[in-house]
């Protein structure tokens, strides 16, 4: 392992059946669920910052001291956490979540059961994800913001919480259930996308978005109503020419 170390805390509780590849370190009180897979390269219940600029002003930074600091993070069954990822203390990952390789989920994130959260993406902390959200790769999710359950978010979206950063001001952005946000997308903080409403690839979301409804552009507009979308994308899965116009 080219002298990676291994590390989990005595204080760890990993459940029957749980799979670890290592090397990887699990900190505090951490607890997995039975049937998890944690691969290599995996840090379980990270200290938050204001505790890790306090061990680093000592000079004390090895697993043991930092081990000590941490509170540790919860992870439900048959939850798989791929390569390099970083948990944070205070996280909460439910049932069936599947992370891809190098998720940062920092404190007080709680996800729901059988979410995914691809490569690359970073929740900062203080989220919150419903059940069965499906986030793909390289999405940026601020503290603050609510996902609801089934909410789709395309690559590379982002969502803010400051409407003039930097500002001492962070408000809450919401995604609400059913909704589907495209890839590369922008959501301005403070924003509510509406149960079942569709941003497309490319919006900037400057206002609310009414549920069942279609934005597009910048900023984004209202185009279609969701039940017109379902029918292009009906279409579109079928292979006819009709859902290819008047793309989203």
């Amino acid at each position: 392992m080219g002298g990676v170390p291994h590390f989990v805390s005595r204080r760890a509780v990993l459940s029957h059946g749980v799979h670890i590849v290592p090397p990887l370190a699990i900190l505090g009180p951490t607890t997995v669920g039975p049937g998890s897979t944690l691969f290599s390269f995996t840090l379980l219940g990270f200290p938050v910052r204001g505790k890790l600029l306090e061990a680093a002003g000592t000079g004390r930074l090895t697993l043991e001291e930092l081990d000590g600091l941490s509170s540790g993070s919860k992870l439900g069954a048959r939850v798989i956490v791929r390569s390099h990822c970083v948990i944070y203390e205070g996280v909460e990952l439910g049932e069936g979540v599947e992370l891809g390789h190098g998720v940062l989920v920092r404190e007080a994130t709680v996800v729901g059961r059988r979410a995914r959260l691809g490569s690359g993406t970073v929740v900062d902390g203080r989220a919150v994800i419903g059940d069965e959200a499906n986030v793909q790769s390289g999405v940026y999710i601020p503290p603050g913001t609510r996902i609801g359950s089934r909410v789709f978010i395309g690559p590379r979206a982002v969502i803010t919480n400051d409407r003039y950063p930097p500002s001492r001001r962070i408000v809450e952005t919401v995604v609400e259930d059913d909704a589907v946000v495209g890839a590369n997308s922008t959501i301005i903080a403070g924003i509510r996308i509406g149960r079942g409403a569709v941003v497309a690839a490319g919006a900037v979301v400057t206002r609310d978005v009414e549920p069942e409804s279609v934005v597009a552009g910048v900023p984004a507009r209202p185009v279609m109503t969701r039940r017109e979308y379902e029918e292009k994308k009906r279409l579109y899965e079928e292979g006819s020419g009709a859902g290819s116009s008047g793309t989203v």
